[in-house]
């Protein structure tokens, strides 16, 4: 179903089951696609909802979900205020959710998110949800994001530990996922499920078409392009795309990429080094340049106007890009690390290896002649088919309120 100029509305169908109890969903203030989708789902499911949420996350399609309570307990969250502004908002963020956590019926909270504060989110609020009568259900997208990032301290693990132990149960996207909280965590198998990564429905389409797209990024209908989506960040692999598109040029096949996204926090080194690999590769020309935070409003002309979303990350469990270029019915080429080849099959995509420029470039040689590219309108339907499928919200809110009505007995 479609909203007025052509945004996708998030509502979702199933039959009626017994009501579970109240729930608070503390989304952090972000995550807007996973947020407003888990919050449709279980709209879906006659569950009452509290949504916890920011101006952010403050949208007609979040207001129009049945059983959701909005409260905006998050508010401004932009990076252009002062540090006195940021130091007093995120303190009276905290007043606020402590106070809702005491006086709310929400029986059970479910974390999508930790706060600024995550050693005290994980220890001290955890306790103190428990202390107030809670039972904490999170969402852990990634086991362990910091040593993806390279920056894992002992006080991380041991933080994530208490968290862990303290939650009645935690949701992962995949079966490694799983293995890796039992494993690294000591976190009991009958306390974890996996649950889908709800493909990305949020963002704003329109009747924009491929031609259109490529023009209002220069591109000429004949390049072949691949897009590169999302924060930059070492993590991400980015020079061995890089690479890979040296390697392409110097055989005499251009492919021209487009990178999207901003730089994450205190990786301005990374982009700079990448920049000047770019020159030292002679391919600037092939690279157009988007480094900016990308509205939701400009997310479809990237992904209309390109072949393929290339994910050449090093270090990573779970993406979200991978799903929003399904959204879009684009194919990816990933490297074969975390859990990406569980969500990436014949269908949508192909595999690499990770940290290898050459076999990237080999396989990117092989997308451009493949069925993947070839006929790409018909592909892009399939693509869209076989992700709803696998994908579905609706199986999401359904396994959700499962655990929800089992914490409730």
């Amino acid at each position: 179903m479609s909203e007025p100029g052509g945004t996708t509305a998030l509502t979702y169908r199933t039959q009626p089951a017994i009501r579970t109890p109240n729930v608070g969903l503390l989304t952090g203030g972000s995550d807007k696609p996973y947020a407003l989708g888990l919050a449709a789902a279980l709209s879906s499911q006659d569950l009452k909802v509290d949504f916890i949420g920011s101006n952010e996350l403050d949208c007609p399609q979040v207001h129009a979900l049945a059983g959701l309570r909005f409260l905006n307990l998050r508010g401004d969250q932009r990076n252009d205020a002062g540090l006195a502004r940021k130091v007093a908002r995120i303190f009276a963020y905290y007043r606020r959710l402590v106070v809702y956590a005491a006086l709310s019926d929400a029986r059970v909270l479910h974390i999508l998110w930790n706060n600024k504060f995550e050693i005290f989110d994980r220890t001290l609020l955890m306790m103190y949800y428990l202390l107030v009568g809670k039972r904490v259900v999170l969402t852990a997208h990634n086991v362990n994001a910091a040593e993806r990032d390279a920056r894992d301290t002992w006080l991380n693990r041991a933080s994530l530990r208490v968290q862990y132990r303290l939650c009645d149960h935690v949701f992962v996207h995949t079966d490694a996922m799983m293995k890796q909280l039992v494993a690294d965590f000591g976190v009991s198998p009958e306390r974890v499920s996996v649950i889908p990564f709800g493909i990305n429905d949020t963002i704003p389409t329109s009747g924009l078409t491929r031609e259109e797209a490529r023009e209002r990024l220069g591109l000429l209908p004949t390049d072949k392009t691949l897009l590169f989506f999302g924060q930059i960040a070492p993590y991400k692999g980015l020079e061995y795309l890089v690479r890979a598109v040296g390697i392409l040029a110097k055989g005499g096949d251009e492919v021209r990429v487009v990178v999207a996204g901003k730089i994450k926090r205190g990786h301005e080194g990374y982009w700079a080094r990448i920049q000047q690999q770019i020159a030292d590769e002679g391919i600037d020309r092939l690279m157009i340049q988007r480094i900016q935070f990308i509205p939701d409003e400009e997310v479809e002309q990237y992904f209309k106007a390109a072949d393929g979303v290339a994910l050449p990350y090093v270090n990573i469990f779970q993406s979200g890009v991978p799903f929003l270029a399904f959204s879009f019915g684009l194919p990816v080429i990933a490297t074969d690390v975390g859990s990406l080849k569980e969500d990436i099959v014949d269908a949508t995509g192909l595999m690499c290896k990770p940290e290898d420029a050459e076999d990237l470039a080999r396989v990117i040689t092989r997308f451009f002649q493949s069925e993947l590219h070839r006929d790409h309108e018909q592909r892009r339907e399939r693509i869209r088919q076989v992700t709803a499928k696998k994908h579905s919200w609706a199986v999401v809110g359904e396994l959700t309120k499962t655990v929800y009505a089992t914490l409730s007995r």
